[in-house]
């Protein structure tokens, strides 16, 4: 793989869609031939994550439950999320490059609808640490936390909810069956 073959697939993640991003990382892994090779690739994948500014880098936008530190920002609305992250390891910061990859730039219904499959047909399931793991899916948690709130935001915009703008631009869970509103973001 050459750098700017891998730049732009971290840039143009909306370019394709949930299943064509994983699709091609799974492509990109089947190259290596080993584990030591596929960790410096995650770890040349973190090294272009953009820089976060330091600002975000809040207790409000750390990932619980990661051992490293993650932190991840979201923006957009129910129609286009857009993700930012990074954390202070290299290993994880190529995950963090590869969840981006195929969830940031996609609608709250993609996210919401694209299971990680990638995790599994690469190997990482089995080759990363437990906590690693376990940071991993609250990372992927919190991306569909996130998708879950703009979809609740967004039907409750609509001219068809009866219930007006929301003054807030925070993504909250919503129950919708019994009307009541519970924060999903905390």
């Amino acid at each position: 793989m050459n750098a700017q073959h891998e730049s732009t697939h971290i840039e143009s993640a909306g370019a394709e869609s949930a299943d064509a991003a994983q699709d091609a990382i799974i492509e990109e892994f089947s190259f290596f031939s080993d584990w030591t090779e596929r960790y410096q690739y995650l770890i040349d994948l973190g090294r272009k994550l953009p820089v976060l500014a330091g600002e975000l880098k809040s207790e409000a936008n750390k990932v619980q439950g990661c051992q490293s530190q993650v932190w991840l920002v979201a923006s957009g609305d129910a129609n286009k999320l857009q993700f930012l992250a990074t954390s202070d390891s290299a290993i994880v910061s190529g995950l963090v490059a590869l969840v981006l990859r195929v969830y940031s730039g996609r609608s709250a219904q993609e996210v919401l609808a694209t299971q990680p499959r990638f995790i599994e047909a690469i190997g990482l399931a089995k080759h990363l640490s437990p906590t690693r793991n376990n940071g991993l899916a609250a990372m992927l948690a919190k991306i569909r936390e996130y998708a879950g709130g703009a979809r609740a935001d967004d039907w409750e915009r609509s001219p068809e909810s009866g219930l007006g703008n929301r003054e807030s631009g925070n993504c909250e869970l919503g129950n919708r069956e019994s009307g009541n509103r519970e924060s999903g973001m905390q």
